[in-house]
């Protein structure tokens, strides 16, 4: 009897430990999947994350450029009372300044909020030793306008000019030979135009003609054209 208990007792753990191993098994063949998967994946490359504001954190003379994009203007906030906006640009760019290799430049990209923002921005950078500016592209559009910060380590350095958006109708009219200068939008008459009044006179016949010719177009009602239509009225006694 003990000899049947004895031997009952071994099957149940060896059932348990084939149970295990099998789980085991199981587990290892789920990491080794993912493992495959996660080596299939490209990689993005190098990621940090990490507070610009507190200064860069990598060796000195590391970088050849530096590229930003809507990303310096978000340390002219404070998201706590720590958090004080001068003294976060002047970490970020005196950093920028080590990391960089002299001779490197560096272009960043932000939208100021206000005019202060971008003074605040420039006057940081020129502290640490930059030489450079802010340029300005689509300075009359609402939409289009960018601001780029450049920044050298040449004293003599000069931003360049911004874009204007004539660039290419000027280019355009050199090619076709044309002075695209000349052109004035507002002198050039538009097709389908009413004739235009002198000043000091009134509404003449040809002016009336075209108005009700173009409210016929419309399906708006309008009277007949007859012998009286524009003609001057006579004085009242």
């Amino acid at each position: 009897i003990e000899r049947k208990r004895e031997a009952a007792n071994g099957n149940e753990s060896d059932d348990d430990d084939s149970d295990d191993s099998d789980m085991d098994d199981e587990n290892n063949g789920e990491e080794n999947g993912n493992r495959k998967q996660w080596k299939e994946e490209p990689s993005p490359g190098d990621l940090l994350h990490h507070d610009m504001g507190t200064g860069l954190p990598f060796r000195p003379a590391s970088f050849d450029a530096c590229i930003s994009i809507s990303a310096l203007q978000w340390l002219c906030y404070s998201n706590s009372k720590d958090q004080i906006p001068k003294r976060r640009l002047m970490r970020f760019f005196s950093s920028l300044y080590q990391v960089l290799r002299r001779g490197a430049r560096a272009v960043l990209q932000f939208y100021p909020e206000t005019s202060e923002h971008a003074i605040l921005i420039s006057e940081c950078a020129a502290k640490v030793g930059f030489a450079g500016g802010i340029v300005v592209d689509y300075p009359n559009s609402t939409k289009a306008k960018k601001h780029y910060l450049v920044l050298s380590f040449e004293r003599a350095y000069k931003a360049p000019a911004g874009l204007t958006g004539m660039e290419g109708s000027l280019l355009n009219g050199e090619r076709e030979g044309v002075r695209v200068a000349d052109k004035d939008p507002k002198k050039a008459g538009r097709k389908g135009a009413p004739p235009k009044k002198k000043k000091g006179v009134g509404k003449t016949k040809e002016w009336i003609l075209h108005k009700k010719e173009t409210q016929r177009k419309k399906g708006k009602d309008t009277r007949k054209d007859t012998k009286y239509t524009g003609r001057k009225r006579p004085a009242r006694f």
